[in-house]
């Protein structure tokens, strides 16, 4: 597995100004933190553990191959870089979990009946509700 210590080297961050209502903190105050990742040239990474995570984050990766997050939830530059670390780490791991295959089933013959019955009862009911000429 991956160490946290190692790949926190290799995340860079900004701060911005975060949007949205908040009064003059938020016109003045840097503390929406981005978060950046190149995912394609990580030395922590494998290139099966590179490729998991591609699948996992394409929509959070640029056409460079670089992973971008974001956090303003706090009024806090620092709580906001822990947030976004959290967040981070999260969905590497997720990406790296199996997904459990989906076993087919099939329904019993009299929950099928039941259905259709159930089907022909309301539609009989909505047919006694037209008004005929």
């Amino acid at each position: 597995m991956i160490e946290k210590a190692d790949i926190l080297k290799e995340l860079s961050y900004k701060a911005v100004r975060s949007s949205g209502s908040g009064g003059q903190n938020v016109n003045k105050v840097a503390t929406c933190v981005q978060l950046f990742f190149d995912v394609s040239n990580s030395s922590v990474l494998d290139d099966e553990q590179k490729i998991k995570v591609g699948k996992y984050l394409k929509n959070k990766i640029s056409k460079e191959g670089i992973l971008v997050l974001e956090c303003s939830e706090s009024r806090s530059q620092a709580r906001n870089k822990q947030l976004v670390n959290d967040k981070f780490f999260a969905l590497v791991l997720a990406s790296f979990r199996e997904k459990k295959k989906r076993l087919k089933t099939n329904l019993p013959k009299f929950v099928k009946e039941n259905r259709l019955k159930a089907k022909k009862q309301k539609s009989e009911i909505k047919a006694g509700r037209s008004f005929r000429i």
